[in-house]
């Protein structure tokens, strides 16, 4: 078949449009396989933005596509789609087939991310290289500009951006399984294009001119040092003044690596920029991370440091004069820098609004784990090693240059997960696990000093910083070197140390130590709650064993609890008995490994949670939650809600509502319970009044009705919790319940009641009448000598 003019409409279009909803996802996976391989370039042209936006949808998330997120292995499908679009499948030699041609796709500006497009819009040049040269400005004006990218450029964006779109998921499905199609995607796609072991595959494809254009050119003088360095020069540049550099050719080698990880880290990470950060504003347009977000950036991490970590010793011990391209590829140079140049600077923002504004939920482990991954990039060297002797394994004094690079990323998020620490609930055991994980990893051997150092560092006068030169902050690796001084190497140790500070806290932050007095007391103050937190949970364990003893095979008979209210206790799954051993363990080696860190005082330590114990253990079980009295019952106060959320006080949760309505035990008969519910509310309709008036009397029948029918003392005890006025008065009004006569226990002993009595001779009848008399002359008794009894 011959391909159409380009005056002429595309009839491959439309009968690729017309398959999606005639055939099955084999068949036309099929079909796309042969229209690659035996169409020119001319003809795929046109069909290419609309098979991008049928796999991965639209940009406005209306299209759903082929739903990746949702797609798992258990599906059909899921080997289909990845076949279809790995590295070396179909769709990538679509890509490569078209890129040797050297066509272009728009993508509006609108759906770049919120900084990007701000200073777009503004008239500035983004920092990123990879927009630059990319505007096509449009008569229109410039709210209406698009980017321009090539074919892989235009790929990577859509499916990078497959992710943060948002889409209404049919009910019961959630995006954010690690076995779905899109995240085994994004893992074989950096190990394709970042790899760990030997080069990058060479694309099937080139132009007449030997090599395909790099996306984001750049001069062999600019090298990676600029790139994701706060700068303001770069800043400055006008989007109608854009550099025109001739393509480096040494780069052509890894420039599908190049946008892979510019897009990723662009499209993923880039949502809040470093002005808006230091001036405590936010974004334009909030943007608020999914789970299944989190755990994709997580991986881009994870590679990332393996990535780096690949790089082989000569070339990272070697001197800074053999950084040549004769010596030193262009992928060995991409991983000494891409972890600090492209990474850093996103990442540390994007989870400072993590963790300021994530739910205070379990949730929050996805957060945790990334930035976990991101400061040891120790344990992603490809060195096998025993578990076991992981745990205790010493930071090697290698990584002591990455900690000082990274500074904030160990200091300043530990505090401010210090601050949600304190406000999380620490008896559920999930809670319990993260603030265990944060130190364990902390109390790792050599860390703790690694990071002093680096403060010590930081806290060095240097007035040379007042004055530096726009060098773009080169490390010796980078391009610098080191002097045999002893003076020399310590400069420059400080130097990178502010550098790296300044670069993301801005010139006049105000530092604070992660090992000064300041942050030790908010150390202790966890302490102190981690101690609340193990007696809370030790009291919600021992009385979890008490009620199932008692409400055990024996409470048939009598011998356990009858209290209706014991199923509604407020108790979670987290709060089961196991659970409860675990946050206990979790908890007690959390306060070992932040006594190692922070070097406290066993000894001081042991006493402050002893002397907690002996007041909580007198008073404060005991005692509601701070509140007020308002008009419609109990209202907490701030200080009522902390002392919840630190689980050093609760309410006694009962249920309040009507008493009859309660659901159907399983020691019930549902059929009975039904029944006599009707029975007594007609009764109850018919004689309230008379029941009212009864009950109101001050004399002998009016306690003796009082006994039989609703106690209004009663209901004394649901002062223990929050209870509006109208629950409480409707509580107090007397009525005839005859619920507990469906109860197996009670039919169990009125039946051994009528056989004991025809034993004895006793009739039916006569047997009833000896049953209620029985339970008047026990009500007698009890109106009599209640008050009594209840003295003794």
């Amino acid at each position: 078949m011959a391909a159409p003019t380009l005056q002429q409409p595309s009839f491959l279009l439309a009968n690729l449009k017309a398959d999606t909803t005639t055939k099955p996802l084999l068949h036309r996976c099929q079909d796309l396989v042969k229209i690659i391989d035996d169409y020119p370039a001319k003809e795929l042209h046109a069909i290419f933005p609309w098979l991008v936006e049928t796999v991965f949808g639209s940009l406005d998330g209306i299209i759903a596509g082929w739903n990746l997120r949702l797609l798992h292995s258990r599906s059909h499908e899921y080997n289909i789609v990845l076949e279809f679009l790995k590295p070396s499948g179909p769709m990538m030699k679509l890509v490569y087939k078209l890129q040797a041609e050297e066509y272009k796709y728009e993508i509006p500006v609108n759906y770049l991310p919120g900084p990007v497009k701000a200073c777009i819009q503004e008239g500035v040049l983004p920092d990123c290289p990879l927009f630059h040269n990319k505007l096509q400005f449009p008569l229109s004006g410039v709210l209406t500009l698009n980017l321009a990218l090539n074919p892989f450029e235009f790929f990577m964006f859509n499916f990078a951006y497959c992710l943060i779109t948002p889409k209404s998921y049919p009910q019961g499905q959630q995006g954010s399984s690690t076995d779905s199609a899109y995240f085994v995607l994004v893992d074989t796609y950096l190990k394709y294009f970042l790899p760990s072991e030997g080069s990058v595959p060479p694309s099937p494809f080139s132009d007449s001119r030997g090599s395909v254009t790099a996306p984001s050119p750049r001069s062999s003088s600019v090298s990676f040092a600029g790139y994701g360095v706060h700068s303001p020069s770069l800043l400055k540049h006008h989007i109608f003044h854009q550099p025109s550099v001739n393509a480096d050719p040494a780069a052509q080698e890894i420039w599908r690596s190049e946008t892979l990880l510019q897009m990723f880290v662009e499209i993923w990470l880039h949502h809040y920029s470093l002005e808006m950060y230091q001036k405590l504003q936010s974004p334009q347009e909030p943007f608020s991370p999914t789970e299944e977000h989190v755990l994709v950036v997580r991986l881009l991490v994870k590679h990332l440091h393996a990535f780096s970590n690949s790089l082989k010793p000569e070339q990272l011990s070697s001197s800074p004069s053999a950084h040549s391209h004769t010596h030193t590829s262009p992928l060995e140079e991409f991983k000494r820098v891409v972890v600090q140049r492209f990474v850093q600077q996103k990442l540390y923002l994007f989870l400072q609004n993590c963790f300021g504004h994530w739910p205070l939920d379990a949730s929050f482990r996805a957060v945790l784990e990334t930035w976990l991954s991101y400061i040891q990039p120790w344990r992603y060297t490809g060195e096998k090693t025993n578990p076991q002797q992981d745990q205790n394994r010493t930071v090697p004094d290698k990584w002591e240059l990455f900690v000082q690079e990274n500074l904030l990323m160990y200091t300043k998020l530990f505090q401010v997960f210090l601050n949600r620490a304190v406000r999380t609930d620490l008896v559920n055991v999930k809670n319990a696990l993260m603030v265990f994980r944060v130190a364990k990893v902390f109390a790792q051997p050599n860390l703790a000093e690694m990071i002093q150092k680096g403060e010590q560092l930081f806290l060095e006068p240097e007035h040379v910083l007042h004055h530096r030169q726009p060098r773009g902050y080169l490390t010796p690796s980078q391009g610098g070197s080191y002097v045999s001084s002893k003076q020399r190497v310590v400069t420059d140790m400080v130097f990178r140390v502010k550098s790296h500070v300044y670069a993301l806290e801005g010139q006049d932050c105000q530092y604070k130590q992660m090992f000064g007095t300041e942050l030790r007391g908010a150390v202790m103050k966890l302490i102190q709650i981690i101690a609340q937190a193990r007696q809370t949970a030790k009291r919600i364990s021992d009385h979890s064993s008490m009620a199932t003893g008692n409400n055990s095979f024996m409470s048939w008979f009598g011998m356990g609890s009858s209290d209706l209210n014991n199923t509604f206790n407020g108790a979670e799954a987290e709060e089961s008995g196991e659970c409860l051993k675990k946050t206990h363990e979790f908890l007690d080696r959390a306060l070992e490994n932040l006594c190692q860190i922070f070097k406290l005082n066993q000894g001081q330590l042991n006493q402050l949670i002893s002397n907690l114990g002996s007041s909580q253990d007198d008073g404060n079980c005991k005692q509601l939650p701070d509140c007020i009295q308002g008009e419609n019952g109990l209202i907490l106060t701030d200080l009522g809600r902390k002392q919840i959320i630190s689980g050093l006080r609760r309410f006694d949760i009962r249920y309040q509502g009507d008493p009859e309505l309660q659901p159907i035990r399983s020691y019930e008969n549902a059929l009975l319970v039904r029944l006599l519910y009707r029975i007594s509310s007609l009764l109850n309709d018919r004689f309230g009044g008379h029941m009212n008036a009864l009950c109101s009397r001050p004399d002998f029948l009016g306690r003796l009705g009082r006994h039989y029918l609703a106690d209004p003392d009663s209901t004394t005890q649901l002062k223990q919790s929050p209870l509006s006025r109208r629950t409480l008065e409707r509580n107090r009004q007397p009525r005839l319940s005859l619920r507990p006569l469906a109860s197996y226990r009670t039919i169990l002993l009125l039946l051994i009641f009528y056989v004991l009595g025809a034993v004895l001779s006793f009739g039916p009848v006569s047997s009833t009448l000896l049953i209620l008399g029985g339970g008047f002359l026990l009500g007698l008794v009890m109106t009599l000598f209640g008050d009594k009894l209840k003295k003794h």
